[in-house]
């Protein structure tokens, strides 16, 4: 879901953030009895091994949510009701700038499997920080953190 970052997640020299191609993600934050649904990135993709939260790339004239559930199904094929948002925020990478959006999710049917990523896991709070994410996901991570009311099931 999230591309690749180095130490700082700025642009590089010669590429401003304006200029670098814009992507938008959708990312869900999927509860089920008090854990947190995440996954990891197959090792040979851009952040390869890297843990995220699931999601993908909105496609043209997809709604965020729509692009959510499509990507649910095609990644873990499960069924969930998206719900409201819960963070939205912008980061730029030395080769892209990428717009995240972050919905509360509603788990309604199937059990995930690793059909779109190399490995999923329901974690807790406490467990999160276990998992090495990508650059972009750090606001969020601390967000999850700071807000016991966030991992009430929607």
């Amino acid at each position: 879901m999230t591309p690749s970052a180095p130490a700082g997640g700025r642009s590089s020299p010669g590429v401003p953030a304006s200029c670098a191609p814009a992507v938008e993600v959708a990312a869900a934050l999927v509860f089920r009895d008090g854990r947190l649904l995440i996954t990891q990135r197959p090792a040979a993709a851009h952040q390869g091994g890297l843990w995220e939260f699931p999601g993908g790339k909105r496609e043209a004239g997809e709604s965020f949510e729509d692009c959510l559930a499509r990507e649910l199904r095609e990644e873990l094929g499960i069924e969930v009701a998206v719900a409201e948002s819960v963070a939205s925020l912008t980061h730029a990478y030395p080769d892209k700038t990428v717009h995240l959006r972050f919905y509360r999710c509603r788990w309604l049917r199937h059990e995930p499997r690793p059909l779109g990523c190399a490995a999923f896991a329901w974690v807790t709070a406490s467990e999160l920080s276990r998992y090495a994410f990508p650059a972009a996901d750090a606001r969020l991570l601390a967000k999850l953190r700071d807000e016991a009311g966030l991992w009430r099931t929607p």
